[in-house]
């Protein structure tokens, strides 16, 4: 569904991401690990055109999209939950929701997803009114990632999404993330939280200073000596 063809990404003459491959399959989970500064933020960026490679494809449904436009991203069905959630936060829970769905057009079908991600997320159905910003970093996280769906996407991509939250604010987040792939959305997954990404994802990869350095299953990875060693605290 989504796959990354020896990319190359720099900021001036940093080359931040080196000939970096991987693919996400329809109605995977797969995860990408990295510590701080690796390229895992970059990677996101690439991918929606916020940043644009040097060289290198970036292919959604087989079509090349390294130089299309975000917002046509969006539309041709892969949404984003960014990092540190980014709603907007003078607005209120219902309009942040709506800008999910910008652009689209079948009013009724956007109704129709509005009551379904109230479902999924009840504690956002009882805060429509409430203006986003004045949500604990649990419910900001809840909202982002159901704005996110408004769009009716076939991918979900999430940057970090258990970044500043408690353990069990942390334990309901990748709940829900289950329960969204329940539902037919592939998801692609950036995370430091090593033990918790690996515990739901079917595969992942790790990425070190720009580079793939790993790729296996995730019940392979849980037991790999690199990533106990750099993320899981083993010994």
């Amino acid at each position: 569904m989504l796959e990354l063809v020896n990319i190359n990404t720099y900021y001036g003459p940093s080359h931040v991401l080196q000939n970096v491959s991987f693919e996400v399959k329809k109605g995977e989970i797969v995860c990408l690990l990295g510590a701080n500064a690796a390229g895992k933020t970059t990677t996101m960026k690439t991918i929606f055109g916020l940043v644009r490679p040097k060289s290198g494809s970036v292919l959604f449904e087989e079509k090349p999209i390294e130089r299309t436009l975000t917002g046509d991203i969006v539309k041709s069905g892969m949404a984003l939950v960014p990092e540190a959630r980014r709603i907007f936060p003078r607005m209120s829970v219902l309009e942040n929701l709506e800008l999910g769905a910008y652009t689209r057009r079948n009013r009724v079908e956007v109704r129709e997803d509005m009551e379904r991600v109230c479902q999924i997320f009840p504690r956002v159905r009882d805060r429509l009114k409430q203006v986003a910003g004045t949500m604990s970093g649990g419910e900001q996280q809840m909202l982002a990632m159901a704005r996110a769906l408004m769009s009716r996407p076939r991918m979900l991509c999430m940057d970090e999404p258990s970044m500043g939250l408690s353990p069990m604010l942390v334990e309901t987040v990748f709940d829900t993330i289950l329960r969204i792939r329940e539902e037919g959305v592939t998801i692609f997954l950036v995370e430091q939280n090593a033990s918790m990404a690996l515990s739901l994802a079917d595969r992942g990869y790790v990425l070190q200073t720009g580079k793939i350095v790993l790729s296996d299953s995730a019940k392979n990875l849980l037991t790999n000596d690199l990533v106990r060693q750099a993320y899981l605290g083993g010994e």
